[in-house]
């Protein structure tokens, strides 16, 4: 079963310098149908405009990831992190018992676009760590970002989540196996695919559930996540 989660129907608020679209309930947005799925909780689309950002704030026990699609983000943490995030890294802060940071555009005229996503951890009161990697995208696969053990080139995430990203050039198909009682969200981050035969386009996401086997096809040049979820 695929249910679509249609780009316009998510959460949006518009504050001059942060354009924002959230798939869950999040600040003032709040949908009782709409919380999380499994252990998915947030998945915000951020447009951000040249040296405006999130000020210092907190969060705790919680796995937030950061995908950022155009332009660079700049974070500070206060683990006494800092680093400069673009398109094809990823990002993995755990908040545990608690952690305090800040991200802002890091060009003072570009626009930033990104993903923030935040995953319900397996456990609470983790110790505060950050890690970042860069993305080894290679065509006609699916390449794993996100991972329990965090082997390969994946963060590591506490719980029972693999993500995984691809870059689709026009008519590129791919397969990716669901094992029995897992769950699946695909999210479009731009272009247009099919995913078993049901239409995607950019801010839609979908969830998927009773299904082994997902057949994916660009229809114009692509960017996807996959989480796989238990």
């Amino acid at each position: 079963m695929i249910t679509i989660r249609k780009a316009e129907e998510r959460g949006h608020a518009n504050y001059g310098w942060l354009d924002t679209h959230h798939t869950f309930s999040f600040a003032q947005y709040y949908d009782p149908q709409q919380i999380n799925f499994r252990s998915l909780r947030v998945i915000n689309e951020d447009k951000v405009i040249g040296g405006k950002g999130f000020h210092t704030h907190g969060h705790q026990d919680m796995e937030i990831l950061t995908y950022v699609l155009e332009g660079e983000l700049e974070h500070q943490d206060s683990l006494g992190t800092g680093s400069v995030i673009r398109h094809g890294e990823i990002q993995r802060m755990s908040a545990g018992t608690g952690i305090k940071h800040s991200e802002f555009n890091h060009s003072a005229t570009n626009p930033l676009h990104l993903l923030q996503i935040w995953i319900i951890p397996d456990q609470k009161n983790l110790e505060p760590s950050y890690e970042q990697k860069a993305i080894e995208f290679s065509p006609h696969t699916l390449q794993l970002i996100a991972s329990p053990t965090g082997a390969g080139n994946a963060v590591k995430v506490h719980q029972d989540v693999n993500l995984y990203a691809g870059i689709l050039p026009l008519d590129q198909s791919l397969t990716h196996s669901l094992d029995g009682g897992r769950y699946g969200w695909l999210q479009v981050a731009r272009g247009q695919i099919t995913v078993n035969g049901v239409h995607l386009r950019a801010g839609d996401g979908a969830a998927i559930s009773e299904e082994t086997s997902l057949a994916i096809q660009s229809l114009e040049d692509s960017e996807i996540l996959l989480f796989d979820l238990g």
